[in-house]
């Protein structure tokens, strides 16, 4: 909206034509957001509070988690909105791409808030019967995934598929793309979920994923540095940078009420949100397989999990960690909650710096 306000004022004030330039919208919505979320994250927490809208704990998981038991939970709400109002103040809103990254963080959030919705009316730690959460997530992901071929078949996006490492071979998908859409936004929404279980984690790997994908968005998105790094050129991926810039912003604020010891979590109602934009930003910047690479930490929590959970069964009742996600690992071989975060805050930002020098290695 700031943007259309402000952008025609260059011609009376040249002063206004530096709204043009999407590096300082993106730092004007990562700024908006991050005071957004630290002048309204007292009131939510109060807010929760009030109605009760506390964590419930899992029965099964580490003893030292029963001291967390009614902290304000769905804070993701927060995140959601100190995300979304910024992207609307300083983004082109004729872009569609952006369009579709709102509506699957909100999609993806609705999911998440009914799942936290009946853990609270339930008191207890399971919401949503584990499939349904899966198919609800199935057909959402299959619904951004026929938008994503629509747009293809108007010339508004490229249902390739980008290989890193790879210069020219980069198979054209059809109507494949739906299945690859729907295992990535399924996986991403899911990996956030799972590593959500440590005061500061999963905000804390979100924010270092969302960060490199706002330098990967405006790479994609620029003529000159897109043809340099012999990376798919997606011209409307630009204006994502803004709102990914935004979604840091947030990302950082909320930080600041839930490292340790927590003031307030995400609930499902922001891990899911928060994946699932990742997820689909991936897959309209065309760097699908780095995510892979800049997610690393919450495909290893992800892979923690099926692991255990496959092994358990064909072994009759044998276990590979000591529990599963792989966070929990740890905490019951003695390491304290803040040494694992940090660790795996910085497995995040090697991920991350990795699958940005995988740009010029192709």
């Amino acid at each position: 909206m700031l943007f259309w306000l402000l952008v025609p004022l260059k011609d009376y004030f040249i002063f206004f034509n530096v709204f043009r330039y999407i590096t300082v919208r993106t730092a004007l919505a990562g700024i908006t957001a991050l005071l957004l979320s630290l002048l309204l994250g007292p009131c939510m927490i109060k807010l929760l509070k009030k109605y009760q809208i506390g964590e419930e704990i899992r029965t099964d998981g580490p003893k030292s988690h029963t001291e967390k038991r009614g902290t304000p939970s769905m804070g993701g709400l927060l995140i959601i909105s100190c995300t979304i109002v910024p992207t609307l103040l300083w983004c082109d809103l004729s872009n569609k791409y952006v369009w579709l990254a709102i509506f699957t963080m909100i999609s993806f959030g609705l999911i998440g808030f009914w799942d936290d919705y009946l853990k609270i009316l339930k008191k207890k730690s399971s919401g949503m019967v584990a499939r349904r959460k899966m198919i609800l997530q199935i057909l959402l992901s299959g619904a951004i995934g026929l938008v994503l071929i629509y747009l293809g078949m108007k010339g508004d996006f490229i249902l390739n598929i980008s290989l890193p490492f790879f210069k020219q071979w980069t198979p054209y998908l059809g109507f494949l793309y739906l299945p690859w859409v729907m295992f990535i936004l399924v996986g991403a929404s899911n990996g956030v979920n799972l590593a959500d279980g440590l005061d500061g984690l999963a905000i804390g790997l979100t924010l270092i994923s969302a960060t490199a994908f706002t330098a990967l968005s405006y790479v994609a998105g620029h003529a000159l540095w897109s043809q340099y790094l012999n990376i798919t050129r997606v011209e409307l991926a630009s204006e994502l940078t803004v709102f990914l810039g935004a979604m840091a912003g947030a990302c950082l604020g909320f930080l600041w009420y839930n490292c340790h010891p927590a003031e307030m979590f995400m609930g499902d109602v922001g891990a899911l949100s928060l994946g699932g934009t990742i997820g689909a930003v991936a897959i309209m910047i065309k760097q699908e397989f780095l995510l892979l690479m800049v997610a690393g930490v919450f495909v290893l929590e992800a892979l923690s999990v099926l692991l255990q959970v496959t092994y358990f069964k064909i072994s009759g009742g044998k276990r590979i960690f000591l529990m599963a996600p792989l966070h929990h690992h740890f905490e019951l071989k003695g390491w304290s909650e803040q040494k694992i975060v940090v660790r795996f805050w910085i497995l995040g930002i090697i991920f991350a710096l990795f699958s940005l020098t995988t740009l010029k290695l192709r």
